[in-house]
């Protein structure tokens, strides 16, 4: 979608709050009776130029959403592929403002989730992290490590700002606090699929659907599943029982791999259309 004539990008994206966005973007995907397609990046990895043009290759290719991972020394819930990017980016000197510059290339065109380690939020300050976000035109934030009963700030910060605030749902969460964090949940419930830290994974792990059942009756928003999925065809499992599925460390590995800004968008392109075609969706080309 373009803006109106006159509007800057990031403006129109915040006409509507980024949750409502965020709903729009799993209602378009349900009119296709598919899952929402939300691939993740890092920002400034491999390097400047090629996180701007793999953001754009997601918004070309179909996603429905993405996940934009702000650079962080100490990322506690990524495993080796993303940490390694992160590290990367950084060196590179790649910074918050870097994951901005990216968010806003494309938030006209799809809602831009960050993810943001909550000392990094909490670091910039929480009104101030919130207001740069809503200025890029993000539609919401997701803080890995940020328990429920520590996100008031945050969450009120975000909520302000038009923000949602999006959680994270493990395999190991007790029922009761399960409902409690899908109670609280803005934009989609992100489940975690497996116990441990993001990665590709040779299959998906048993129990998946029960969980993402057990989410679903809690939830009054979309649920989406991420970490592990790594493959087409796991995309398409998933999707077979979330509202969404996320993929990021496939996607992470072919950036790092390609050797040049064009390649890596040509590489992940290709992933998201042969993704979109297991989920169902219709050929755009």
């Amino acid at each position: 979608m373009e803006a109106p004539s006159g509007q800057p990008p990031a403006a129109h994206a915040r006409a509507s709050s980024g949750a409502e966005r965020i709903a729009d973007a799993f209602a378009r995907a349900r009119e296709e009776d598919r899952a929402a397609l939300m691939p993740y990046m890092m920002a400034g990895f491999p390097d400047r130029e090629s996180s701007l043009a793999i953001a754009t290759a997601y918004a070309d290719s179909g996603a429905d959403l993405v996940e934009l991972g702000v650079p962080f020394s100490d990322p506690l819930a990524d495993g080796p592929t993303i940490h390694a990017a992160a590290t990367a980016a950084l060196e590179k000197g790649a910074t918050l403002g870097t994951a901005l510059e990216v968010c806003e290339s494309v938030s006209s065109r799809v809602p831009v989730v960050l993810m943001a380690y909550a000392n990094m939020i909490l670091a910039c300050g929480a009104a101030e992290f919130a207001q740069r976000a809503a200025n890029a035109g993000a539609a919401g934030a997701i803080a890995p490590d940020l328990p429920l009963d520590e996100a008031d700030e945050i969450r009120e910060a975000l909520s302000t700002a038009g923000l949602a605030l999006v959680p994270l749902l493990a395999p190991t969460t007790p029922t009761q606090r399960r409902g409690r964090i899908c109670a609280a949940a803005q934009g989609f419930v992100y489940v975690v699929s497996t116990i441990g830290t993001t990665g590709e994974r040779g299959q998906l792990p048993p129990g998946l659907a029960e969980l993402v059942a057990a989410a679903k009756a809690d939830a009054e928003v979309p649920v989406a599943v991420g970490f592990g999925i790594g493959t087409p065809e796991q995309v398409g499992e998933v999707g077979e029982v979330a509202d969404g599925v996320i993929v990021g460390s496939r996607l992470v590995r072919a950036a790092g791999e390609a050797g040049s800004a064009e390649s890596a968008a040509a590489a992940v392109g290709e992933f998201l259309r042969d993704s979109l075609a297991a989920l169902g969706a219709p050929d755009r080309r």
